[in-house]
């Protein structure tokens, strides 16, 4: 059976600016500091397979969000390779929504970008409407919505689009016990279809009646990845001893976490010396710093201009 989500040494890295105009110094050579690099994930490896229902579980900061928008493709990876086989949609709380658009315009705008036709959105239109429950709000602007009325217009759209993969991020932690049981029951449903789900969340409960495997983060890392009754287990165990600590030595533990994650990735296969060509390398080097600089002078005397 062929993967429907790969990731091969995954990191994605954010650069940290004390201030804004850092940036713009950076950007223009006038800095030569550079900036921290804070990993959010580092080195992720794993394969979840057709009809998988994958929780992926972790404390406060642990990176579960930034996976969910690389399998959904919003964002690249910084280094490694993400497959994904398939159309993926992410639910997560306003995640996709145009606040000053109405939950109807939202509807037709969400799924135009899935594909669908005018004539396909006007077919769905009253099913994904029932579905999120939210009454005459359907017609007024997100902006005035609740968190738990945006978390059901995100997930009624993305079920009915749909996808092969559903990334499911804290979308179900808003609503009342009749909506969480309708979601469930929609995504059993995609279950038995074949369909790949992740299921973020911090409730155990939920990922251990609804998930196959589980996925452990910890600081950016993988610390865990199996079936799902032992990962749980022993991540239950890990949360009660957390929770368990004095607060200074949760300080410390939380610090010694980040601080890893502010460490410089290590590449795992060196990369080979070149053999030969070095006047070569060195001319289209200086050929490449020419033209970045002419390119620069350009837009300041064009900017000088206007």
């Amino acid at each position: 059976m062929e993967p429907k989500v790969i990731f091969k040494d995954v990191s994605k890295s954010y650069k940290i600016y004390n201030k804004q105009s850092d940036k713009l110094k950076e950007l223009f050579l006038f800095n030569r500091r550079k900036a921290k690099q804070f990993h959010a994930l580092r080195h992720i490896s794993f394969e979840v397979y057709e009809g998988e229902v994958v929780g992926v579980v972790g404390l406060n900061g642990a990176g579960k969000s930034t996976l969910s928008n690389l399998v959904a493709q919003i964002i690249p990876p910084s280094t490694g390779e993400v497959i994904i086989n398939g159309e993926p949609s992410l639910i997560a709380i306003a995640i996709g929504l145009n606040n000053q658009l109405s939950g109807i315009d939202n509807i037709k705008m969400k799924c135009l970008m899935h594909g669908l036709n005018n004539e396909e959105i006007q077919r769905l239109m009253p099913s994904i409407m029932e579905f999120a429950d939210i009454g005459d709000f359907i017609h007024q602007p997100v902006k005035n919505y609740s968190s738990g009325m945006k978390s059901r217009l995100g997930f009624a759209i993305s079920i009915h689009t749909n996808p092969d993969i559903l990334i499911v991020d804290e979308a179900l932690s808003v609503g009342d016990k009749t909506f969480y049981r309708k979601c469930i029951d929609k995504m059993n449903e995609f279950k038995e279809r074949g369909k790949t789900i992740f299921f973020i969340s911090h409730s155990e409960s939920q990922v251990r009646n609804f998930c196959d495997k589980v996925l452990w983060l910890e600081y950016g890392e993988v610390r865990q990845f199996g079936e799902s009754a032992a990962v749980l287990d022993e991540y239950t165990r890990y949360v009660k001893d957390f929770n368990a600590m004095p607060n200074g030595d949760k300080k410390l533990f939380k610090e010694a976490g980040l601080k890893r994650q502010y460490e410089p990735l290590v590449q795992k296969e060196p990369r080979q010396k070149p053999q030969g060509g070095g006047w070569k390398k060195a001319i289209e080097y200086t050929t490449a710093f020419v033209l970045y600089v002419a390119a620069l002078i350009s837009a300041f005397l064009m900017l000088w201009n206007v």
